[in-house]
């Protein structure tokens, strides 16, 4: 692959929107850094969901501007499905965090009639006492795993809108391998950031002492999740 002043001017500016696009969107970090506190998720497991959702919200952009130059959709229509598919992703990440408040508050509020919160090696769950004295270790592990699947579910609908003409001006010219180094840097760029900003962000909630507002972890996490998709429908963030 011969590399030109298109090539290079191509991958600064996958460099500099990839890192603009992630910092000044929330959506990219503070769901991951809110649940990864509210869930006692380890560093370990915090970073691989988090590049997982990276992955999927990436990778489907990729995808369908390789679908719109195979098929000659102009990448004005593109882009404006791309607008679409975000506004949808939004909404559903604030319908996640709305159904997730609830959830928090319920949580929260059966913990006070009997329960009590612990964590032990990372996980949080409820013992509870008197006539059910039992760990709710299977209902952690359900819970775990369908906020991954809903999360990953809603950054795979959310697009990077900067991504596509980015693709789609190399690959339109023929260059799939510029096309692809340039999506790849993007990704990478991308990923990386949201790594970084979540666990900066988790390390520092992790370091903060909520007391006696432990149990409403959960409940504040879905809070900030909604907020999070708001401020991207009506902010533009």
């Amino acid at each position: 692959m011969n590399f030109d002043m298109l090539s290079w001017n191509l991958i600064a500016a996958a460099i500099g929107i990839a890192a603009a696009h992630t910092v000044l969107g929330p959506d990219h970090y503070l769901p991951f850094v809110m649940l990864a506190r509210a869930r006692g998720w380890g560093r370990t497991r915090t970073v691989i969901i988090t590049v997982a959702c990276g992955i999927g919200h990436v990778g489907s952009s990729i995808l369908l501007g390789g679908l719109g130059v195979l098929t000659g959709v102009a990448l004005s229509r593109l882009q404006g499905f791309e607008g679409l598919r975000g506004g949808i992703a939004a909404w559903a990440l604030v319908a996640f965090g709305l159904a997730y408040t609830a959830w928090g508050v319920r949580r929260a509020l059966r913990s006070r009639s009997g329960g009590e919160i612990h964590a032990h090696g990372g996980h949080v769950h409820i013992h509870t006492h008197g006539a059910h004295r039992h760990h709710h270790h299977q209902e952690e592990d359900t819970g775990s795993s369908t906020t991954f699947w809903t999360l990953f579910i809603v950054f795979v609908l959310g697009p990077c809108e900067p991504l596509i003409p980015l693709f789609m001006v190399p690959a339109a010219r023929g260059r799939w391998g510029l096309a692809m180094l340039t999506a790849s840097v993007f990704g990478v760029v991308t990923i990386a950031l949201m790594v970084a900003l979540v666990l900066a962000g988790a390390e520092g909630l992790r370091r903060l002492p909520l007391g006696s507002l432990e149990r409403w972890a959960h409940s504040m996490a879905g809070a900030v999740i909604a907020a999070s998709g708001l401020a991207v429908i009506f902010l533009g963030l």
